[in-house]
């Protein structure tokens, strides 16, 4: 393509128009922020998104004594206080079978999408320098920091196999099958609702605020510190069922399913139909997931701006 460029010359007896053409300015090879295909162009930056999960994993306890132990460490003392307060001071100890593998099972979901989402929230604003120097697709920073928490959630599930192989672990195929699609339903739940809040957060820092508000309940808001049949008992059928809707009910569950029943003995009650329950949370983590997307989209253009 070429442009037509009108130059006017003077002589001492008249005025000559001169057009020439001249080729005009390539752009093919820039990309316009918020042009781009969204999470579908973190696929085509696969290199940076290693670097990025790289740099997260191995700064993470930078300069510290413990260095990745403090990845055992800290769940461990989680449930350690959970424990005396809720099995031994609550006496929760015996109202349900085998209540330690109950209650880490659970204790360890709640952590990856309290890590994957508050990480994923401050992402864009963690980054700055390189959001307002450069452009690539701004969803590869929440995108990095939600793989980066299902990494630190490894030596939490590695503790966890090891109890349950100790007392005589022998999970189904079906049950195994939920832990993979309990994973999934944290971690597309936690990149939307990161999405979502760590645009808002670029140009409204109180969304952050927010974030540790949902953050403090989260755990509140799944069987992790009792049992469904408590809620199930409590509430009127309609708000039970609202509750067990929630993605982070059904992820729970999925866990308790595959690491706490096959450990227990007198085969305790569990949730009916949950794996309908598990698709209408992956329903939910997937809209919220959209959202997500479309509210990252709207702000992505003032990111550096507001940065």
């Amino acid at each position: 393509m070429r442009a037509r460029v009108t130059d006017w010359r003077a002589s001492p007896s008249t005025i000559v128009r001169v057009t020439r053409s001249t080729p005009a300015e390539d752009l093919s090879g820039f990309s316009v922020p918020g042009a781009g295909r969204g999470i579908l162009d973190v696929f085509r930056y696969r290199y940076l998104l290693r670097l990025l999960i790289r740099k997260g994993t191995q700064t993470r306890y930078h300069g510290s004594v413990l260095g990745w132990t403090w990845s055992y460490v800290k769940p461990a003392a989680q449930f350690a206080i959970f424990y005396v307060v809720l099995g031994v001071f609550l006496d929760l100890n015996r109202g349900i079978e085998g209540f330690p593998i109950y209650l880490f099972s659970g204790i360890i979901v709640i952590n990856l999408f309290n890590e994957a989402f508050g990480n994923a929230t401050k992402s864009i604003v963690n980054n700055a320098p390189l959001v307002k120097k450069i452009y690539l697709p701004r969803e590869l920073f929440p995108v990095a920091d939600v793989f980066i928490a299902f990494v630190h959630f490894l030596p939490q599930l590695a503790i966890l196999l090891v109890v349950v192989l100790l007392n005589g672990w022998a999970p189904t195929a079906v049950q195994i099958a939920g832990v993979f699609v309990a994973l999934i339903l944290v971690l597309v739940l936690a990149l939307g609702l990161g999405l979502l809040f760590g645009s808002v957060n670029v140009s409204f820092r109180d969304a952050q605020n927010v974030v540790e508000i949902i953050l403090l309940f989260s755990t509140w808001s799944a069987p992790v510190l009792y049992s469904f049949t408590l809620v199930r008992d409590k509430l009127p059928q309609w708000l039970f069922e609202l509750y067990m809707a929630n993605p982070l009910t059904s992820a729970v569950e999925l866990f308790h399913s595959a690491f706490w029943y096959p450990t227990t003995v007198t085969s305790p009650e569990r949730p009916e139909n949950l794996w309908l329950l598990a698709t209408v949370g992956m329903v939910i983590a997937a809209l919220f997931l959209l959202i997500g997307q479309l509210v990252f989209r709207k702000f992505e253009g003032r990111f550096a701006q507001d940065l």
